[in-house]
């Protein structure tokens, strides 16, 4: 008799104390109508709300969930990264605990991963967005930008949501980065992958933790960990800035021959703060790369779990 297979379901939750149930609620009768085994993984990421005492109160009634606590709040990546690394299943599925990520749309993943598909995300093709088309421009105008700048082809308007199978979790809980991406590691790991377009709809309850700010950081952290292209364009502004270095030399000595040493204070400060610019850009750019060593170099852990309820590896591990 063929055995079902375990499927674990990863939700990191940060502000989310008034979307958490409901998510349970979802999650549990979408994955109980599907022929398969489950668990729950909730990764509280130190929310400061009440979403612990939620998530304690639901671990205590429902064995099939397990949560674990952050000792302190290491970003969604490193809740996504602890999650997965004590998820047990043949396949894990990763989602925010916002309901941005819509529970109902995992059985079409675990439909292609068990047609042979190592990776099944989901493909934001339309966002329910309370600023309209402009946001959503925005959004898709990244993905357009980051796809191109990217040295891994990575799909375009394509979030953390998706299943994976154990052999690519293993390969992307191995990899040693501080500074995760995690995306982008899945891209940059290969295999057979395969997306799944779906409506994003507005956050549950809550206020999103979104701002531009965090977008700024999270689209830097994107291009400057799989895009050499910023370097590239350094070379670049150097090589353009040398070649009218030479020029305007070679113009400068015709007209001091000619005419005399051309005169004009604004014309100096123009130059100075171009040539200043230039250089403060540049510094920048390298300055972002150097942090990412930096960070890389200090091997701190990529975080720290205070506590785990309901703990299926540890029951995995001690069953005869």
């Amino acid at each position: 008799m063929e055995t079902k297979p375990l499927i674990s379901v990863v939700v990191t939750c940060y502000r989310d104390e008034g979307n958490i149930t409901e998510m349970h609620r979802r999650l549990t009768s979408v994955l109980s109508k599907i022929d398969i085994e489950y668990e729950i993984i909730f990764v509280n990421d130190a929310s400061p709300d009440k979403a612990g005492d939620i998530l304690k109160d639901i671990a205590s009634k429902d064995k099939s969930v397990t949560v674990m606590t952050q000792s302190r709040n290491f970003g969604a990546q490193n809740a996504f990264t602890a999650g997965m690394k004590q998820a047990i299943g043949q396949a894990v599925v990763i989602m925010d605990g916002d309901l941005q990520d819509p529970p109902e749309l995992i059985p079409e993943f675990i439909a292609k991963w068990r047609l042979g598909y190592d990776v099944v995300y989901g493909i934001r093709r339309k966002r329910e967005l309370s600023m309209g088309k402009i946001k959503e421009q925005i959004y898709h105008l990244f993905y357009v930008i980051f796809d191109r700048l990217s040295y891994v082809r990575i799909p375009r308007d394509v979030g953390d949501f998706s299943i994976m199978d154990r052999k690519i979790v293993d390969i992307i809980t191995a990899m040693p980065e501080r500074d995760r991406f995690i995306r982008g590691l899945r891209a940059w790991a290969g295999f057979k992958q395969i997306g799944v377009p779906y409506t994003r709809p507005e956050r549950f309850s809550g206020k999103s933790t979104n701002s531009i700010v965090a977008n700024t950081k999270w689209a830097r952290k994107a291009i400057f960990s799989f895009s050499y292209a910023p370097m590239e364009l350094v070379s670049r502004i150097a090589f353009f800035t040398m070649t009218t270095a030479m020029i305007a030399i070679f113009y400068y000595l015709i007209f001091y021959f000619i005419k005399g040493a051309p005169q004009g204070f604004a014309t100096l400060i123009i130059v100075v703060l171009f040539l200043g610019s230039i250089q403060l850009l540049s510094l920048a750019i390298i300055g972002e790369y150097l942090a990412r060593i930096f960070e890389e170099s200090k091997q701190r852990p990529q975080y720290i779990t205070q506590e785990i309820l309901n703990d299926h590896r540890k029951i995995k591990n001690n069953r005869p």
